[in-house]
């Protein structure tokens, strides 16, 4: 299969309405994972983002899909130069940080920055060897701009990650602006990370890039869709699946195709990852573009 598609988590509360895409007899996490497997080849796990995945839930993951099935895992907050509240990280470790509500990767004693990379590595492990892990997905903040420290860092994260594939998501339009969008996409090829292809609302938007079709991996390109819902972009207010209400036409996912058969070209696997995470629009995205890009859904399945 050369195109997986799939959303941005099978979990939110607004998808779990019973009957809108779970039958009404779905009724736990292993039952909704089990079923969303059975519909789409690949998701990405985004609660990772907020709470360090466990060995534990990736070994049921694993256990809970077919094979063939992939998951691609969004790696936690605190790598990615966004705040850490502290009721984010591990129960044992806050004591070593202090008392205030929120921190930063650069206040983190260095040791307990080791454990939360052994700890995101150590997570990873079970998927590694059922062979369903995708990329471990960076989304950085808008806060991150190019640069030689960033570079740095950019650099350390993709160490930490040895045998894992990573992909980079910027969420900042200056790595992509002008002569710096070359050394963007020349950095990525250098470490051998997935640019991940970005198709968001646009405007006057710090905090959105342009789609950049072009694959720096040698075996896997990402699209990632956000919709295109301009007036909710930035709103701050509510669940943040609310952000992103958007149903793709049929006309707005065949403008794409041609930039995701470059992508094939180049990488041989596409992964087209569905953001638009309120209610079943992430579903009903992602069963639309799999009909446009092999006729039948169902042919993709395993």
């Amino acid at each position: 299969m050369t195109l997986l598609a799939g959303s941005a988590s099978w979990t939110d509360p607004t998808l779990l309405t019973p009957g809108l895409f779970y039958p009404t007899d779905v009724h736990t996490a292993e039952q909704r994972l089990r079923f969303y497997a059975s519909r789409f080849p690949m998701v990405e796990v985004d609660s990772s983002f907020y709470g360090l995945p466990t060995p534990h839930n990736a070994a049921l993951w694993a256990e809970r899909t077919p094979p063939g099935f992939v998951f691609d895992i969004k790696a936690f907050r605190a790598f990615t130069g966004h705040d850490i509240p502290l009721s984010c990280l591990p129960r044992e470790l806050r004591g070593q940080v202090g008392t205030q509500e929120t921190v930063q990767w650069r206040d983190l004693p260095s040791d307990v920055r080791q454990e939360l990379w052994w700890r995101m590595r150590a997570a990873l492990h079970p998927l590694q060897a059922a062979g369903k892990l995708g990329a471990v997905l960076f989304q950085f903040s808008p806060t991150v701009r190019p640069g030689a420290v960033v570079e740095t860092h950019l650099e350390h994260c993709v160490d930490m990650m040895a045998g894992a594939t990573v992909a980079f998501e910027f969420r900042h339009r200056s790595w992509f602006e002008g002569p710096q969008a070359r050394r963007t996409l020349a950095m990525m090829r250098e470490l051998g990370v997935v640019n991940v292809v970005v198709d968001a609302p646009q405007g006057d938007f710090d905090n959105s890039v342009p789609a950049v079709w072009e694959a720096t991996h040698p075996e896997l390109a990402i699209v990632r869709l956000h919709g295109r819902n301009a007036s909710a972009w930035n709103r701050s207010a509510g669940a943040s699946s609310g952000r992103f209400q958007y149903v793709y036409s049929d006309a707005e996912l065949g403008a794409m195709l041609p930039g995701m058969r470059r992508l094939e070209e180049q990488a041989g696997q596409v992964h087209a990852t569905f953001n638009t995470n309120y209610r079943d629009q992430g579903q009903v995205n992602a069963r639309r573009l799999l009909t446009l890009w092999y006729g039948d859904a169902s042919t993709q399945l395993h």
